[in-house]
C-alpha cells in the first residue's frame, strides 16, 4: 500500500480541499482525495486545479511570507534552480525546481523556506501568469514585494 500524503488542493475556481491521497501522479489526469473531515473519497481532475500542496499539517500559516528569504537564497540547490511563480489569481510562490518546463502540464517545486508547511508543490502550468528562473525570478519577487508594499501603504 502506498504512503498517504497530506495535501491541500487549490482549484482554479478558488476552492480548497484538504485531505490525503495515495494515488497522485503528475502524469495522470486525475487522482482521489480522502477529505480531512471524513466522508467518501473525492475524484479530482488535474485540469481543474491551480496547484497541489503537499503539507506537513493542515493548519499551515497563512501569514508566513517566504519571498524575503528567497532573495538571499542560493541560485541553485540540490532541489533545483531558483524559481518564482505568479499565478493568475496573483499568488506568488518562491522555491526551487528540477523539473520545470513550460511545455509540460505541471511541475514540482520545493519551497525556498525550510520552515514552510509545504514539503513540495505540484504547479499546474495553465494556472500560472508568470514563471521565472534565476535572476529573473528574483526580479519578479522584488516587483511583487514592491507592489504589495505600495498597496499596504495606500490602504
Amino acid at each position: 500500500m502506498a504512503d498517504l500524503n497530506k495535501i491541500v488542493v487549490h482549484a482554479r475556481d478558488g476552492k480548497l480541499f484538504k485531505g490525503t491521497t495515495q494515488d497522485f501522479f503528475p502524469n495522470r489526469p486525475l487522482f482521489h482525495i480522502q477529505p480531512a473531515e471524513g466522508g467518501e473519497p473525492v475524484e479530482v481532475r488535474c485540469k481543474s486545479l491551480k496547484a497541489v500542496f503537499f503539507v506537513r499539517d493542515f493548519q499551515g500559516d497563512a501569514q508566513r511570507q517566504n519571498a524575503v528569504g528567497f532573495l538571499a537564497a542560493p541560485a541553485v540547490t540540490k532541489q533545483g534552480m531558483k524559481l518564482a511563480v505568479r499565478f493568475k489569481d496573483g499568488e506568488l510562490l518562491c522555491g526551487y525546481s528540477l523539473t520545470y518546463s513550460a511545455d509540460r502540464e505541471g511541475f514540482f517545486m520545493f519551497p525556498a523556506d525550510a520552515k514552510s508547511n509545504n514539503t513540495r508543490i505540484y504547479v499546474i502550468v495553465a494556472s500560472t501568469a508568470e514563471v521565472k528562473a534565476g535572476t529573473e525570478a528574483e526580479a519578479l519577487v522584488k516587483r511583487s514585494l514592491e507592489q504589495r508594499k505600495n498597496r499596504d501603504e495606500a490602504a
